[in-house]
């Protein structure tokens, strides 16, 4: 299945190290083919293979993490 881009707000991230944090734990997790996160910006842009996961499954990763996460349109 060819992969979609999904953006997602991200609250509470407070240096560089928050959005490779982030990054790092989204790659690890099947179907995603790449990822972006901006700091500035207070979002992160996710490549998904929705066979594998859903945008629900990245919220959760983020969240574990200890940040808020939240679909964008």
């Amino acid at each position: 299945m060819p992969a979609t881009t999904h953006t997602f707000r991200v609250e509470g991230m407070h240096c560089g190290s928050c959005s490779l944090l982030i990054d790092d734990a989204l790659e690890d997790l099947p179907g995603v083919r790449s990822t972006q996160t901006a700091l500035k910006q207070k979002r992160t842009t996710v490549e998904l293979d929705l066979s594998q996961n859903s945008p629900q499954d990245v919220v959760k990763v983020i969240e574990e993490l200890g940040y808020r996460a939240s679909p964008l349109p």
